[in-house]
């Protein structure tokens, strides 16, 4: 197994875990909720294995809707977030990812944040709408999303910059 491999298996393990034991318990007001283990399928890297994406992504969400007992709303989410991530980054980095020269935990710059803040808001809203499953709730499907993306921004920009790997 090469460094990329594990570094993977690491982050996986440890965003899980992270979500399961702290994140989970974090509930203000009913509205926020952080949910930065999208940080594994977000972190992957771009030019891995995307079928390795894909089933480790549903596997994540698997896992973690069996200890919040969610029903495979995180599952979906993840999932879904993981397919269309190369159109995120297309739409985000333009050329850039076509040449694969993007590195998502270097200096926050406006494509970066436009990344990251694309996939967040995909992955909350797809995960709130099928959490409520109700057309009628429309305004609190967005005001959840709206204010659980920028907590689970932040918490996943202080990750990325506080846990940057040392510059080689």
């Amino acid at each position: 197994m090469n460094s990329a491999v594990l570094v993977n298996i690491a982050r996986f393990i440890l965003l899980l875990a992270a979500q399961i034991l702290i994140f989970n318990n974090l509930d203000f007001l009913g509205y926020i909720n952080p949910y930065p283990y999208i940080l594994f399928i977000i972190l992957y890297p771009v030019n891995g294995n995307k079928t390795a994406l894909l089933l480790s992504s549903f596997f994540l969400g698997l896992v973690l809707d069996m200890f919040c007992n969610s029903g495979g709303v995180h599952a979906a989410a993840s999932l879904l977030l993981a397919y269309y991530r190369p159109y995120i980054f297309k739409f985000s980095f333009g050329l850039s990812y076509e040449y694969q020269t993007v590195k998502l935990n270097d200096v926050l710059t406006p494509e970066r944040f436009s990344f990251l803040a694309i996939a967040v808001v995909l992955h909350h809203f797809v995960l709130f709408i099928l959490e409520v499953f109700r057309v009628s709730f429309i305004f609190e499907i967005i005001l959840k999303t709206f204010v659980s993306t920028i907590f689970t921004l932040i918490i996943c920009i202080l990750i990325i910059y506080l846990i940057k790997p040392n510059k080689r």
